[in-house]
């Protein structure tokens, strides 16, 4: 049987929830989701520049947990500029 998995603090909720290539149809994109979680982490990293143990004790998880949280944000938002999926920002 699996661990639940724990709540995560958010500190920021993002006013849009959507972006998308320009000019492109939102019917022949692929779409990639990032978690709320995702979003918290790349905030606290790249935008306030704390590093990864206090943005982790500010989400309330580990640091190891954070780092994959935010590797896994910063892979989706890579593959969505490479790739131009649109980018979905809510529950994963």
């Amino acid at each position: 049987m699996t661990r639940p998995p724990k709540e995560k603090m958010i500190g920021f909720i993002p006013k849009t929830n959507y972006f998308k290539p320009r000019g492109v149809y939102l019917s022949e994109l692929q779409e990639i989701t990032l978690s709320l979680a995702q979003v918290e982490s790349l905030r606290l990293v790249h935008i306030q520049g704390l590093d990864q143990t206090l943005a982790a004790k500010r989400m309330g998880v580990h640091q190891s947990t954070l780092q994959r949280i935010l590797t896994k944000a910063e892979e989706k938002m890579s593959q969505a500029i490479v790739f131009g999926y649109a980018l979905k920002i809510g529950n994963a």
